[in-house]
């Protein structure tokens, strides 16, 4: 597995963005928050974008640290999602509070939430 976060793999679109607040689905494990919907006829196999709120970081340098830190947890162990992909997914993954975690806090907790979506991903296929 490479540990790369490519061009490709970044969501962009915003017909995408809209579908997932839209329709999408939720996992959640304080402080990150997982929105991920399935996409049709995409060309890879999963899109992922990061957000931090403007509520709670007012300043952008604040912001675009919290989304890096947040990209690196993502490319460090996206082996985890890339696992368990049965079809193209979109996945937008926030940063929802003021506290201020540490880099190893918020990846621990990357790894719970990719757990915890792993498992409600297989419920959902078992109810289709």
């Amino acid at each position: 597995m490479d540990f790369t976060y490519p061009k490709k793999e970044k969501l962009k679109s915003q017909k995408i963005i809209d579908s997932l607040f839209s329709g999408g689905k939720s996992v959640s494990k304080y402080p990150l928050r997982l929105v991920f919907t399935p996409i049709p006829d995409a060309d890879e196999t999963l899109k992922f974008g990061v957000s931090v709120s403007k509520k709670h970081f007012k300043r952008a340098v604040d912001r675009n640290y919290f989304k890096r830190v947040l990209r690196e947890c993502y490319r460090l162990n996206k082996h985890l999602i890339h696992d368990n992909l049965d079809k193209p997914y979109a996945i937008m993954f926030f940063y929802q509070t003021k506290e201020r975690l540490t880099y190893q806090e918020i990846n621990e907790k990357t790894i719970q939430l990719f757990e915890k979506w792993i498992v409600a991903k297989k419920e959902e296929i078992k109810t289709e």
